[in-house]
């Protein structure tokens, strides 16, 4: 089994090229699906925050690096063995978003990284439209997360998400090429 993870920071479209891969028969997961689903009822995030509300923890852990650090260790770890058991499927290519992939260390379970790159501005014009947050909201959401320099050089391939879907998936075409022929 190749194992490929799809990375990309905040608003820059990896549900969209999900979307792609799914439509062309790929098995394709999503670990903020994931860590939403282990969210739910956690004690241990109730017992901590005082809540488990997707929105009021965003509130909270965006505000507090200390406090980001703190719900990662109690989700991360549930997290990778999802994404463990997802491994032991038997299907030649399986690709998994995992918008945290450095910062959770991740990125040592994968082969190949594949990195969608957004330019900031545009993340912040699609979190503030999407989210509906403010400009404020959406620049600290994105400087929560490691730079896309750092990310783009740590990639084994990187699609620039600059112009339609039509693009975006000729790019995704042009990768999964370049995976299927190794």
């Amino acid at each position: 089994m190749l194992k490929v993870a799809i990375v990309g920071n905040i608003a820059s479209g990896k549900s969209t090229v999900e979307n792609i891969l799914i439509k062309k028969g790929y098995s394709v997961y999503d670990t903020d699906k994931i860590a939403h689903s282990i969210l739910v009822n956690n004690k241990d995030v109730e017992s901590y925050f005082g809540t488990t509300d997707r929105k009021e923890l965003a509130q909270i852990v965006f505000a507090d690096k200390e406090k980001l650090k703190k719900l990662e260790s109690i989700i991360h770890p549930l997290v990778k063995k999802e994404i463990e058991e997802i491994f032991n499927h038997e299907v030649e290519i399986v690709f998994i978003s995992v918008p945290q992939l450095f910062e959770s260390g991740f990125d040592k379970m994968f082969d190949k990284i594949l990195y969608i790159y957004t330019p900031e501005e545009v993340r912040i014009n699609r979190l503030i439209k999407r989210n509906n947050l403010s400009y404020e909201e959406a620049l600290s959401r994105i400087k929560a997360q490691m730079p896309d320099e750092i990310k783009k050089q740590r990639a084994d391939y990187v699609i620039e998400n600059v112009a339609t879907i039509e693009n975006l998936s000729q790019k995704v075409e042009g990768v999964l090429f370049k995976l299927t022929n190794q």
